[in-house]
């Protein structure tokens, strides 16, 4: 979804809510109107944006200048957080969008933090190490005066990593001699101060939501069905049954993932370890290849060939290296496969008007950020298809970055089963809020729907006691 899009949402959910006379009745109908009116213009634009160039010395002595960004939307409900990323396709409308998105992450999973994000105009894998280092310390150094452990927390994004986050802690500890820096960015390493589990937590957690649906939520409808009054509904929650009930049976829930880093990667991993449901995890892709197999890949052999190498078997004799059985295909013929599941890990908008049409998966999991258009998100609504939305669905990363940071403010280290244990907790609280109301509910709004009015909702509030709106 772009930033017009997902400013809309925002509208149309405050207009929903001002639809519900027993939200804030103690307004009278002209301060209803005005405290509204308000909320639209305080959560449809950006508190700050900050753009600069880097200037970066490349090894062969070339001096680069390097777009870069940090955008923070808005913090009524806490500091600022969100990701670093370094691709060549970063822009401002998109970094910006992403900030947005963070603010209704946040307040989705009722976490202390407002939203925000950052980018680099860099292709990572043609910098070497030491021109890495460079970039992340200039980035610092660029931004230094807005960002901070109570101020504006950054995170890893794509293109970034633990180490990157160690590289930019170092620098912002000598920016900032004898303050406290060890919140300054979330993601590093353990001996850093790190979470353990954050590499994998975002993945884990995209997976973890989609199990919950198929695993909990439908068997706590098995006798229920008729009860949900929308058809659609209906349909949706005896496709879900159907799953479990087929994985019962001991048959395999056809899987496929569209990236194949820290998210798609562990997602893949985890759907193919699953003893809960049967899968088989016939396809896999990532920006240059997709691979194909009828029976299920070897996803354990990918993941070891993947962190070798940084990407699939792009060659028959790569797959004979890796040890794996498979047929090479495009890497965006993996969107119109037909699966029971699809779980998308790699860029923005790769579900579109040109193709969503073509779309098979019954289930659909944004585990990247915004991959499904607003176009497109309505027509798979209006076909019964199960989208869940990313801001439901991989918010595990920054749940287990809230939990380094709070570990870093009272120095104490949770253990990495502490962490899943937290997060999976987190989100199946948000699960059950969001598809309670769906299924519940007469008026059946979209899964994404439901996920913004819950965060606009408490977003408003806070702005509403606070005093932000006139």
């Amino acid at each position: 979804m772009a930033t017009l899009d997902t400013q809309e949402t925002i509208r149309q959910s405050i207009d929903h809510l001002y639809q519900k006379k027993d939200y804030l009745p103690e307004l009278t109908e002209e301060e209803r109107v005005k405290r509204f009116e308000s909320a639209k213009e305080v959560l449809t634009t950006t508190d700050k944006v900050i753009k600069g160039y880097l200037r970066v010395r490349r090894d062969n002595s070339q001096i680069v200048r390097i777009p870069a960004y940090r955008v923070q939307h808005n913090n009524i409900a806490g500091f600022y957080k969100g990701g670093i990323r370094f691709h060549e396709a970063v822009q401002e409308e998109e970094v910006e969008n992403l900030a947005v998105l963070m603010t209704l992450k946040n307040a989705l999973h009722r976490l202390p933090f407002g939203g925000a994000k950052g980018g680099v105009v860099i292709d990572p894998n043609s910098f070497s190490d030491r021109e890495l280092f460079r970039v992340s310390q200039k980035y610092v150094q660029r931004f230094a005066n807005d960002l901070g452990p109570t101020h504006d927390i950054p995170a890893p994004d794509m293109g970034t990593n633990e180490r990157v986050m160690d590289w930019m802690v170092g620098e912002y500890k000598t920016i900032h001699p004898g303050q406290n820096y060890q919140g300054s960015f979330t993601g590093k390493s353990i001996i850093n101060g790190g979470a353990r589990g954050r590499r994998e937590a975002t993945g884990k957690g995209t997976y973890f939501s989609y199990w919950w649906l198929v695993e909990k939520c439908a068997r706590q409808y098995e006798n229920r069905v008729e009860a949900i009054q929308s058809d659609v509904g209906r349909e949706q929650m005896q496709y879900l049954q159907s799953l479990y009930g087929k994985s019962d049976r001991g048959e395999s829930i056809s899987f496929a993932v569209q990236g194949f880093g820290n998210v798609g990667g562990v997602a893949a991993l985890e759907a193919y370890k699953s003893s809960d449901l049967h899968h088989r995890v016939v396809s896999v892709s990532d920006e240059g290849v997709m691979l194909y197999h009828e029976k299920g890949l070897d996803i354990p052999r990918l993941v070891e060939f993947a962190r070798v190498h940084n990407h699939l078997p792009k060659t028959e004799q790569q797959l004979q290296d890796a040890g794996v059985e498979a047929e090479l295909h495009n890497r965006d013929d993996i969107l119109t496969i037909d699966v029971d599941v699809l779980l998308l890990a790699a860029l923005e908008d790769q579900i579109t008007l040109n193709n969503v049409t073509d779309v098979q998966a019954r289930i659909l999991i944004e585990g990247a950020n915004a991959p499904i258009s607003g176009e497109a998100d309505q027509v798979l609504k209006k076909s019964g298809r199960i989208v869940i939305p990313d801001i439901l669905a991989n918010a595990g990363g920054v749940i287990v970055s809230y939990l380094e940071w709070k570990q870093g403010r009272i120095i104490e280290r949770y253990s990495e089963k502490a962490v899943f244990g937290e997060m999976y907790q987190h989100m199946e609280e948000s699960m059950r809020e969001v598809f309670d109301s769906y299924f519940q509910g007469e008026d059946l709004k979209s899964i994404r729907d439901i996920c913004y009015i819950n965060s606009v909702q408490r977003l408003f509030t806070l702005l509403y006691r606070h005093g932000k709106l006139y």
